[in-house]
């Protein structure tokens, strides 16, 4: 069976590469030789007379017959029978102000199985965007226009394929991540979906910080993981308190191994956006998931006993996925136990990852792959 996606998502997400390595992961792993079709890239080839970085100077109607002529093109070779991966943008913000960025006729035509607008921080987009020489934006820009290309996107996924096709993708700190569940998606979609919940604020403990990342990492290993931790920008925020309080111009983060000086006074006005986009796309990727698996790792504590690393936001993934029909399943490393509020929405609640594990694979979590399908 062919597969076709449609990723979307805002200019300085290096969309392309990524895409690139779900291809060659795709082949190394599947065995699969998917095309990958880029729509502005194609769009520039049509027109040889524009320069680059100057198409959305265009008049909307040229605009327009150069995206369908060559959508034309992709919907042949979508129906010669190749998986696809077209990667295209859902809106556009330019000096034409808002607009869409695809026909609705083409995209139903398309069919995509899977609608993905693929997403990162703030500052690394930020910064890929001035490497690139484009410095005409504000964060805030960045910050709306991300929530455009989720919601146009998820929008067109409703109409042309119904409810169940939309995800939230985050690209990941290096993009090995996001590559992992997108290959699972496309090639593997009898997997399990998991939103992995644990504390990511204030966990300064060595064992607990490799708790948690051995979590995720085995995780990764039985099911397709849609992981908060692959978007973190909430450390933004103590950052530009400090420096404003400081009286500094500018904080200093690094992104990709190199400085980038970022504004303090536009970074503060991004904060209450930072915190909403948070609890929103949190919300969301839960709901895209089929279960929510959450570990809670122990804390030293001195003067008394070890206590459970369980913050307020666990607590509210865990209740939001119990009041969606989800599976609630805990890892419970704590020696306390855990309160009323925990135990009364898990499914389960484990004493440790191992335990959970034998769990998932005796209960048919993991299941084997169906006839016909892989499992890699």
């Amino acid at each position: 069976m062919t597969m076709r996606a449609l990723v979307t998502g805002q200019v300085g997400l290096d969309k392309k590469a990524f895409l690139e390595g779900v291809i060659a992961l795709a082949a190394a792993r599947y065995g699969r030789s998917a095309r990958l079709a880029n729509i502005g890239e194609r769009m520039y080839a049509e027109a040889p007379d524009i320069p680059q970085g100057r198409i959305l100077d265009l008049p909307l109607s040229r605009l327009t017959a150069l995206r369908r002529s060559v959508l034309k093109d992709v919907l042949g070779e979508a129906s010669a029978g190749r998986d696809i991966i077209v990667n295209t943008h859902a809106t556009f913000r330019w000096r034409h102000g808002l607009f869409f960025a695809f026909d609705y006729d083409q995209t139903q035509a398309l069919a995509a199985d899977l609608y993905v607008t693929l997403v990162d921080n703030i500052d690394s987009v930020h910064a890929r965007l001035l490497r690139d020489g484009h410095a005409d934006h504000t964060l805030k820009d960045l910050m709306v226009w991300r929530e455009e290309e989720v919601l146009a996107t998820e929008l067109l996924s409703v109409l042309c394929r119904g409810h169940g096709h939309f995800y939230i993708l985050a690209r990941g700190q290096d993009g090995q991540t996001g590559s992992d569940a997108l290959v699972k998606l496309m090639f593997q979609p009898y997997l399990k979906k998991a939103y992995l919940s644990f504390p990511m604020s204030n966990i300064s403990d060595g064992a607990a910080q490799a708790a948690i990342l051995g979590f995720r990492s085995e995780m990764r290993r039985f099911f397709t993981c849609f992981d908060p931790g692959d978007l973190e920008e909430k450390y933004l925020g103590p950052l530009a308190l400090a420096s404003a309080q400081a009286g500094n111009k500018f904080v200093t983060v690094t992104v990709a191994g190199r400085p980038l000086q970022i504004d303090t006074s536009e970074l503060l006005s991004i904060l209450p956006d930072i915190d909403g986009q948070i609890y929103a796309r949190d919300f969301k990727l839960i709901d895209q998931a089929d279960m929510i698996v959450s570990l809670i790792p122990e804390l030293p504590d001195q003067g008394g006993p070890n206590r459970p690393g369980i913050s307020s936001g666990v607590e509210r993934e865990l209740q939001h996925a119990h009041e969606a029909g989800k599976d609630v399943f805990v890892i419970w490393q704590a020696g306390a136990p855990p309160s009323p509020f925990v135990t009364e929405t898990a499914t389960r609640v484990f004493a440790s990852l191992a335990e959970a594990i034998d769990y998932f694979l005796a209960n048919g979590y993991v299941p084997p792959a169906p006839s016909g399908m892989l499992f890699g």
